[in-house]
């Protein structure tokens, strides 16, 4: 399909007879993690295995500063806007805090997430989670609010270069390298909140944040100084076992922490957003999903999920009004679906590794440690009568639980860990046309359910005072 460089995320729609084809077979997936290519983070620095060990048992160091998006924005009516648009609570908002923020569109479906991050007053950044930045965007320059934006694009769309930094370190070790490494005495920072540091000699915005079930760190400041802060911390790190973790480690986190990464943006198909559809370029993130799995749906609204689906349902408050207010409220009572870890059966995952060394079509490869190959992935769930219960997302392999483990949102008659179900692995008919897609068989795999996420050290986290995740 052609459409000329004016054309909306809107023309895309309108020329589409089937758009779930569409994203199934002729799109190539806007995120780094998904298109082949050159980078500037290295795959591995050592190898994988080593790097996932390292946030487990040592301290980790990932690069960030080239595949997150990010958004500032500025002025009277900032909060205000981001108060209509956000499903979280803002009591006691302020600067120095941050919060996972989540967007929903008026039926209650999830738009996107994001960090959010209050620097100042009337000053915000929104890291990452590129579809609700353009929700935001958006919004900003079309409801008549008093607001600039201002975007940095990730490196890979971004000619001038990144503006910022970001690394993230995490860990048994990291606090005590962090501690290390500042100049001074290094603040106490609670979970989700923020503190300016003196790293190298340069000024650093530390948020206290993790994924390993530690006290982990995100520093970021300006771009020019990112190489000597990583290299004090490699210095300081250096007695710590500090680690530098390439991509495919830094990807497959999620196994463990249950992070369920880039759903499908639900902007497609609601009335009241075709001005945004309009507004958006088909070039956008939007237009560029890159839908995988055995799950093919009749329309791409079986894609979206909601805030409860998600897990997500504990950072609602109905205290302010907000997009999708009123069908979040009706939907609270009623049975929801769950997101669980799904682990997979040894057995089986050896029969799809055994399938390669057989005459005939082999299984779809499970590429470790990240074996979605879409963005984003949905594998039908099917329980022991053969009926669908629910979709199986991101996929990858954990060393440090020696388990291939998927994120899934199952209904609720079958999220109670330990409730035996089946993943449908692999895509019918042979596979799409994504290039990344080779011919090869489906295979049903059993799983086991288990909560999200399913890292003890996550778990524990989230239940303490260190990770309980912000309004």
């Amino acid at each position: 399909m052609m459409l000329d460089s004016t054309a909306s995320l809107q023309d895309l729609i309108d020329a589409q007879p089937v758009l779930v084809s569409y994203f199934r077979n002729e799109t190539q997936a806007p995120h780094s993690r998904n298109r082949p290519g050159p980078s500037p983070v290295p795959a591995e620095f050592t190898n994988w295995r080593d790097e996932q060990r390292a946030w487990r048992e040592t301290a980790v160091l990932f690069d960030q500063s080239h595949h997150m998006p990010e958004l500032f924005l500025k002025g009277p009516d900032a909060l205000k806007l981001l108060m209509k648009l956000g499903i979280n609570g803002f009591s006691g908002f302020g600067p120095g805090k941050a919060k996972q923020y989540i967007a929903c569109n008026p039926q209650g479906q999830v738009i996107g997430e994001s960090v959010l991050q209050y620097l100042a007053e009337d000053s915000f950044e929104l890291v990452s989670g590129m579809h609700l930045q353009d929700w935001v965007h958006y919004n900003a320059v079309t409801g008549g609010y008093d607001v600039t934006v201002t975007r940095d694009y990730q490196t890979s769309a971004n000619s001038e270069g990144r503006a910022f930094f970001r690394f993230g370190m995490d860990g048994p070790n990291a606090e005590t390298i962090f501690q290390s490494v500042v100049e001074g005495t290094a603040p106490d920072i609670k979970f989700f909140n923020t503190a300016k540091v003196r790293i190298a000699g340069c000024e650093v915005m530390a948020l206290r944040h993790g994924m390993a079930g530690h006290k982990g760190v995100e520093l970021s400041g300006p771009y020019a100084d990112g190489a000597k802060v990583r290299a004090a911390l490699l210095e300081a790190g250096r007695a710590h076992g500090l680690k530098q973790a390439g991509r495919l480690a830094y990807f497959s986190t999620p196994s463990e922490g249950g992070w369920l990464a880039y759903p499908v943006s639900a902007v497609y198909t609601s009335p009241d957003l075709r001005g945004f559809r309009e507004w958006l370029p088909a070039t956008s993130w939007a237009g560029q999903a890159q839908l995988s799995g055995s799950f093919v749906g009749t329309s791409i609204e079986d894609y979206y999920l909601t805030p409860y689906d998600m897990g997500l349902g504990r950072l609602i408050r109905f205290d302010h009004d907000f997009v999708g207010r009123a069908a979040l409220e009706a939907m609270e009572k009623a049975p929801k679906r769950h997101k669980v870890t799904l682990v997979w059966n040894k057995s089986d995952v050896a029969a799809i590794q055994t399938s390669l060394y057989q005459p005939g079509t082999p299984c779809k490869y499970l590429e470790m440690p990240v074996a979605s190959y879409g963005f984003p992935q949905a594998d039908v769930v099917l329980d022991g009568a053969g009926r669908r219960i629910g979709m199986s997302g991101f996929c990858g392999y954990s060393g440090n639980e020696a388990e291939q483990l998927s994120i899934a949102v199952v209904d609720e008659s079958h999220a109670e860990p330990g409730t035996q179900v089946t993943i449908v692995w692999g895509e019918p008919d042979g596979g799409t046309a994504k290039p990344q897609v080779e011919r090869h068989r489906q295979i049903e795999v059993r799983a086991t359910v288990a909560p999200a996420p399913y890292a003890i050290a996550v778990q524990q986290m989230k239940k303490s005072g260190i990770g309980r995740t912000a309004a």
